[in-house]
């Protein structure tokens, strides 16, 4: 998942569920937040509605 938190000085970042640096050397698979998994599946969704429209 994904979360919006403020900063000491009120700017807002996107952070993951997870601390990434704590559990990278343990996870079987990681994806860095922002940038991970995103826009592949954007792109997933996209093929499969384009194939599903040529029928």
């Amino acid at each position: 998942g994904i979360n919006r938190v403020k900063d000491a000085q009120g700017k807002k970042h996107t952070v993951g569920d997870v601390s990434f640096d704590e559990v990278a050397e343990v996870a079987g698979w990681i994806s860095p937040v922002p940038g991970g998994v995103g826009p592949m599946t954007v792109a997933m969704l996209l093929r499969n509605t384009v194939e599903a429209a040529e029928g």
